[in-house]
């Protein structure tokens, strides 16, 4: 494992649930997510600094990717009072979101960053005006056409952690 890796490591170490290295020659890049994206099925296309459009083509994030041999695969995972716990949902995104943003502040510059979904730091994104938070944010794995179901069998980490669970994942790209 690379030192970049291990660091990372370290900083995740107690707060995130499972952790894996994903190969990114294995990783499948999908233009059908990407086309969900298009298709604004969660409302922030067009509306986020983390989304399609202005994270640039499906073909520039997979080139990105691809110059790293791996990306590690976190997830964090809270349990719900039930399936419909949507406050829970949010409360989970927001404790995932912080630890990747962390993960961006302290690796960043030099190790590309994907959250799980568009970004949280500001609400309402300014986009298309200038981000107020300029390299302080990252896209979204789904941007890059990247099935998180897909990524958890190449990373070795579970997708699904059992009833009334939520799963969170974030990848960074290591050498």
């Amino acid at each position: 494992m690379s030192p970049e890796a291990e660091a990372i490591l370290k900083l995740l170490q107690g707060r995130c649930h499972q952790w894996g290295l994903a190969p990114t020659k294995d990783l499948i890049f999908s233009q059908e997510l990407r086309q969900a994206c298009v298709q604004n099925t969660c409302g922030r296309y067009g509306a986020s600094w983390t989304c399609p459009p202005a994270v640039g083509s499906i073909d520039s994030l997979k080139e990105r990717i691809l110059a790293f041999p791996q990306g590690l695969v976190f997830t964090t995972m809270l349990e719900l009072e039930d399936s419909f716990d949507f406050p829970g949902m949010q409360r989970a995104k927001e404790i995932h979101d912080a630890i990747t943003a962390e993960v961006h502040d302290r690796f960043g510059e030099r190790h590309p960053v994907f959250g799980a979904g568009s970004c949280t730091r500001c609400s309402p994104c300014a986009y298309p005006q200038s981000c107020r938070f300029p390299g302080q944010t990252y896209p979204s794995l789904e941007a890059a056409g990247i099935h998180v179901t897909e990524l958890s069998v190449a990373a070795g980490v579970l997708y699904n952690n059992g009833p009334n669970t939520v799963t969170y994942f974030s990848m960074v790209l290591v050498p």
